[in-house]
């Protein structure tokens, strides 16, 4: 586990290195059992620290950018990873994600496809009047790389269906190398997987065609989704157009079902000729897929269930204490070097100071490490017959390295102090805290400042080049030129690379401020409140209108607006702030101007017998309208549910002159 946001950082670098050589490269330098180790640290110190990370995180990274070697092409419909489930618990909690969205009842079960998760590497193929006409790796999940001209190498892709097809058919699916066939191939390649994917991004594709590659076919988009009803249904109509689809599919109605498959298939997988690390379950209704939808990076109807972890036994040399952009301090043991499944181990995350007290983890402990679907392993747990006798127990440093008396924030909501310990500072007076919050800005969420990287910054703010975000607009790159390792045209590379992104949209240019609760999707619903950057400096006036008008926004709560007065009472916040915005061209937020509820306002009160607050919400806008949090003169609509609605709501509503809706007139709005 991970312990701090140092090491966060840290082991997010490492991620991000090895989803490079992973995807870009071709050279996998840990096996997958651990790079999903590390994702799953990764993920999980994440969803633990939401304060403290933002938006710009590892769970909506997805595959790697599209290499320069080949052509560019836009998913039709992005094509995203997969959530990971590594328990009987995190199953649980997939069903009940699922019926909390559809406002089912919490013990049913909707009927699952299950399928091997195959090793391989995603394709997206596209056919017009049922025949091949492109082919496209994955890529960030947004682009891909045109390999049209390698798929069609590949003899279990048809080039031509054989069941005629009117119109154009999204097909998506898995390339992989037999077991078999990768053991008459050159040994450059580390495993079936990544022998796979060097063949497919070959120049010339008569050298793919050397490569014995097969394809299971698992899927297709929305928009494809009329062809018939369920996942199942489409994976016989594919079998039938010529493809080859996995024999171990299953569809599965209930946990017992699920388990009984995953252990048949767990016990199976020494045997497949073709690697797989688990199991994929899909929501098998394809209607229910589309009321569902998809998060930043995966979607809400389906799941990977990976399998069993692995552990090591190591030591901790000592342990380190991490401080993040928001001040979290984070605790990391460092251990000796251990091989846990062909990764070598030398860090654990211990997540925050209670975790080390209610396991009472010290130095000089011999521990059991685990690996589980992320590169970053934790401390499982610890083997106390081999603690020495002069062990000593941990203390949690009270104070931030930068020398700030650390705090924990009292949680009105839970009225407990939270687990996190603090640095204070709400500017830009702990060094640590600053750099940090340098990295986030110039991050690919935020800026997006090619080749300034994380290393760049330390090099940078070490030389005294720059202190504050604003600094990075001033730099020396006469002197830059002459660093080490630099260069003119490296420098010069930089300086355009900045300016470049001088020109900014406003819910970026928010979010790249690092203020605390202010994630991506905060970032966007605070700029299509303000609409302009002149707008969104009225904050600076800290008027209590502004932040009482906040409070009404869906998604926009105390936490938020306490997070934003406290960002601009900062002198140092507001002179940074000012800077950045002399000098850089922030765009006004441009609004859609498609969907049947465009410029209007909804609120929603009481719960709904077909759809959840989520879904509604979600509804309105993709059509183009806003969900506000409580009633107000711009508010168009207050669509109340059968199920205890707040009166007191419906009555504020009627004496300003909104219009009420049941939940049979909102089900006649949308056609549903």
């Amino acid at each position: 586990m991970i312990k701090n946001l140092k090491e966060y950082k840290k082991k997010k670098k490492i991620f991000l290195d090895l989803n490079k050589h992973y995807y870009d490269l071709n050279r996998p330098v840990v096996d997958d059992a651990s790079y999903d180790t590390l994702k799953k640290d990764l993920i999980n110190f994440e969803e633990n620290n939401k304060d403290i990370i933002g938006d710009n995180k590892v769970k909506n990274i997805v595959g790697y950018k599209p290499s320069d070697k080949f052509s560019k092409v836009k998913h039709d419909e992005n094509m995203l990873s997969l959530d990971n489930a590594f328990s009987s618990e995190d199953i649980s909690d997939f069903y009940k994600k699922l019926n909390n969205f559809l406002n089912l009842d919490l013990d049913t079960r909707i009927e699952l496809l299950a399928e091997p998760k195959i090793d391989g590497i995603s394709a997206s193929l596209k056919y017009v009047n049922g025949k091949y006409t492109q082919g496209i790796s994955r890529g960030d999940g947004n682009f891909g790389e045109e390999i049209s001209e390698n798929l069609a190498t590949i003899k279990d892709i048809p080039k031509v269906l054989s069941n005629s097809f009117k119109g154009e058919l999204i097909v998506r699916g898995e390339v992989y190398i037999a077991k078999s066939d990768f053991k008459n191939l050159s040994e450059k390649f580390a495993n079936p997987r990544n022998a796979a994917s060097g063949s497919l991004r070959q120049k010339d594709s008569k050298n793919t065609s050397k490569i014995p590659l097969k394809f299971f076919a698992y899927g297709t988009i929305f928009k494809n989704h009329d062809i018939v009803e369920k996942q199942s249904d489409f994976l016989k109509i594919l079998k039938d157009f010529g493809f080859k689809i996995n024999p171990l599919s299953k569809i599965i109605n209930n946990e017992h079902e699920l388990d009984l498959n995953y252990k048949n298939i767990e016990t199976k997988r020494a045997s497949l000729d073709y690697d797989i690390d688990g199991i994929v379950y899909k929501v098998n209704n394809f209607k229910l897929q589309q009321r569902l939808g998809n998060l930043t990076n995966s979607p809400r109807w389906a799941i990977a269930h990976k399998f069993s972890a692995e552990k090591g036994i190591s030591k901790i040399k000592k342990i380190e204490i991490q401080v993040g952009r928001t001040g979290a301090l984070t605790p990391v043991a460092k251990i000796d070097p251990v091989n846990i499944g062909g990764v070598l181990v030398s860090n654990a995350t211990l997540h925050n100071e209670e975790e080390i007290l209610r396991k009472d983890i010290r130095v000089n402990d011999t521990v059991i490490v685990q690996r589980a679907g992320d590169v970053i392993p934790q401390v499982v747990r610890i083997d106390l017959t081999k603690r020495p006798k002069t062990s000593k127990k941990f203390i949690f440093p009270q104070k931030c390295p930068c020398g700030f008396t650390t705090v924990k924030e009292f949680n009105e909501t839970t009225k407990k102090y939270d687990a996190v310990r603090r640095c204070p500072d709400k500017g830009y007076e702990c060094n640590l805290i600053t750099k940090e919050k340098l990295k986030h800005y110039v991050s690919k969420d935020a800026m997006n400042i090619e080749g300034l990287g994380k290393k760049v910054i330390e090099n940078f703010w070490n030389l005294n080049l720059l202190k504050l975000p604003q600094d990075i607009y001033k730099l020396d790159f006469n002197r830059i030129s002459k660093l080490e390792g630099w260069g003119k045209l490296s420098a010069d590379n930089l300086k355009k690379s900045i300016e470049k992104t001088k020109k900014i949209n406003l819910d970026r240019f928010i979010f790249s401020l690092g203020i605390r609760h202010i994630g991506q999707e905060n970032a966007k619903i605070l700029a299509r409140f303000f609409k302009s950057i002149n707008n969104f400096k009225k904050l600076i006036s800290r008027k209590d209108q502004i932040y009482t008008d906040l409070i009404q926004l869906d998604g926009i709560g105390d936490t938020q607006v306490k997070s934003l007065k406290n960002f601009f009472i900062n002198k140092t916040n507001k002179k940074v702030f000012e800077q950045l915005i002399s000098q850089l061209t922030i765009l006004d937020h441009i609004f859609s101007k498609k969907g049947k509820f465009l410029n209007q306002t909804f609120m929603f009160t009481g719960g709904m017998s077909k759809m959840s607050r989520s879904e509604a919400k979600k509804i309105v806008e993709n059509e183009g309208g806003k969900v506000l949090g409580s009633p107000s003169k711009k508010l168009n609509y207050l669509i109340s549910g059968d199920s205890k609605p707040t009166i007191k709501k419906i009555n504020q509503a009627k004496e300003i002159g909104v219009k009420v809706l049941n939940e049979k007139d909102w089900y006649r709005l949308i056609d549903f």
